[in-house]
């Protein structure tokens, strides 16, 4: 460790700056090797860096949107899955007491 107490406040100040600028060129070494590594790890499973970092490689095998299970009696554009949250049309029939049965496509 350093005895930082012989320093003026003036040499202190300029080793801080030299630091500061040491750290910034070793982040921006560290940043290439790091893209290298991603690259050459991606290119072995036979990727582009990418399609791993946007996440494209895995949305490829992501299902397809599900069919309408669920219609409105009155209005026909609108249509639920059965999947995810209750879109509020189906909340409010069952508010009424009605079944969300009557609503299934058959």
């Amino acid at each position: 460790m350093v005895d930082l107490s012989k320093y003026s406040s003036e040499e202190l100040r300029a080793l801080k700056k030299d630091i500061d600028k040491a750290l910034e060129s070793r982040r921006k070494d560290d940043a290439k090797k790091a893209q290298q590594e991603m690259k050459a790890i991606a290119e072995r499973y036979g990727f582009s860096v990418n399609e791993l970092v946007q996440g494209q490689a895995v949305r490829s095998t992501r299902r397809g949107k599900a069919p309408a299970r669920f219609r409105h009696p009155d209005d026909a554009s609108k249509t639920w899955s059965g999947r995810g949250r209750k879109p509020v049309w189906v909340k409010e029939w069952e508010a009424a007491g009605r079944s969300l049965e009557e609503l299934r496509i058959k």
